[in-house]
């Protein structure tokens, strides 16, 4: 396995956590919130600051938190399967 089959990997799996995590945070702001997740916290009609703040807030947490567990099991498997780390990530450490 080479790097592009890690840049493929790792990019499918913080997409896929980024979705995933997309569709949880909404659930867990209808039923929070009693009503749908803001689809554009730019409105001001519709979405007062305290909420455009606080969906961000709750987005950007749950997002970076599941990219960051996808990313780290893609590249446990990636070692598992080559018998190394990426050489993307080796080189960091």
């Amino acid at each position: 396995m080479g790097p592009t089959a890690w840049k493929l990997l790792g990019t499918a799996a913080a997409v896929a956590a980024g979705s995933v995590a997309n569709k949880v945070v909404s659930g867990v702001w209808e039923k929070a919130a009693g009503k749908p997740a803001p689809n554009d916290p730019l409105n001001t009609d519709d979405v007062s600051w305290k909420e455009a703040l606080l969906f961000a807030a709750l987005s950007g947490l749950v997002i970076q938190l599941t990219r960051v567990a996808a990313q780290r099991k893609a590249a446990q498997m990636y070692q598992k399967r080559a018998g190394h780390l990426p050489k993307a990530i080796a080189d960091r450490i």
